[in-house]
């Protein structure tokens, strides 16, 4: 299994945003050293209560300091923009980053950022269809095809990663998740739902994977991280910044995009017993990493380890426990397992 680092480029209003995209720096850098596989970052639009960064021209500048990880955005809304300048950035930031690009994409939910792009209609089938232009244009393919906002005759980049990235589809919905088995690489795993509710929808994914006569994906999962010295510690560092993030989820209708059989109108407390977050110890975060691998198939965790509003230091010394003392856990249970005549 596979550790990645998940920026969480959203910053209170009166903060700096310089001094937070020097914080990810930091947290990149440490996170090259521990060997860490990837680093991405996420796309909102009028981000109220919340500035934030555009995750390409933030990854670009990560970029410069990931040596050898694989950058990418998970995700890009998309839906709402156009697919020829989509690939073109991708492959500009494949030529930035050595370790290779990820494109993540995802349908959105949010009513004022379609209503600001001039989208409201049809929406699953204009993404769908902008998914297939990035695709073949990424893998060099001339393209015909044209939607609101874009007409491409014969369109071919000049421009071409070295590598046709993984295209990985964000997906909330029973809906959602059928339809990024059907037109992705991997499903990025939303990290809102509890872990049984997320092994409820793998079945799904895998049953229509099977049913599209498609191979067996990667399952990456994107989940909220907090490593302190004991499960209390780490579930009082992260309430006071992780609570208003999920209260903002609330206000921006996330909550309704998940099934029906979930809800995130919930106290902190409530949401954090439920398997929705990776919150404790050292021993604690290894073993419901690991139970995200037995349960769900999950082969990546993007881990996002700092909030708006977190201290930095606060940040840096989770993703520090994370390193130096998680990922040996895990990798020694990993070698337990697979000893004859022992057990996990």
């Amino acid at each position: 299994m596979k550790i990645g680092l998940f920026v969480a480029a959203q910053y209170p209003q009166d903060a700096s945003a310089a001094a937070g995209i020097d914080a990810h720096l930091a947290q990149v850098g440490l996170a090259r050293e521990a060997g860490f596989s990837t680093v991405v970052a996420g796309q909102h639009f009028l981000s109220h209560p919340y500035q934030m960064a555009q995750p390409i021209p933030l990854l670009a500048r990560l970029a410069a300091v990931a040596e050898g990880m694989r950058v990418g955005p998970a995700i890009l809304l998309l839906t709402l923009l156009n697919p020829l300048e989509v690939a073109e950035n991708l492959a500009t930031l494949d030529a930035i980053s050595p370790g290779g690009v990820v494109a993540g994409f995802g349908l959105g939910y949010r009513q004022v950022e379609n209503a600001a792009f001039g989208v409201e209609d049809k929406r699953a089938a204009l993404f769908e269809g902008k998914v297939d232009v990035v695709r073949r244009l990424l893998a060099g393919e001339r393209v015909t095809a044209s939607g609101p906002g874009y007409e491409l005759s014969d369109a071919q980049l000049s421009l071409t990663p070295r590598r046709t990235p993984e295209i990985w589809i964000a997906a909330n919905s029973d809906a959602a998740v059928r339809r990024a088995a059907r037109i992705g690489d991997a499903w990025l795993l939303n990290p809102h739902t509890t872990i049984a509710e997320l092994e409820r929808q793998v079945g799904l994914y895998r049953a229509q994977r099977t049913e599209c006569g498609m191979p067996e994906s990667a399952l990456p999962a994107l989940r909220e991280v907090c490593v302190a010295e004991t499960d209390e510690a780490a579930l009082e560092i992260a309430r006071p910044y992780l609570g208003p993030k999920y209260d903002a989820y609330v206000e921006w209708g996330q909550s309704e995009a998940l099934p029906p059989t979930d809800t995130l109108r919930r106290n902190f407390s409530d949401l954090a017993q439920e398997g929705r977050f990776v919150i404790g110890s050292p021993q604690s975060c290894a073993e419901q990493m690991l139970e995200h691998e037995s349960r769900l198939g999950v082969d990546e965790i993007l881990c996002r380890v700092a909030w708006p509003g977190m201290p930095p230091e606060q940040a840096m010394r989770s993703l520090e426990l994370l390193a130096r003392e998680v990922l040996p856990l895990i990798s020694a249970s990993k070698r337990q397992s697979e000893t004859p005549g022992t057990g996990p």
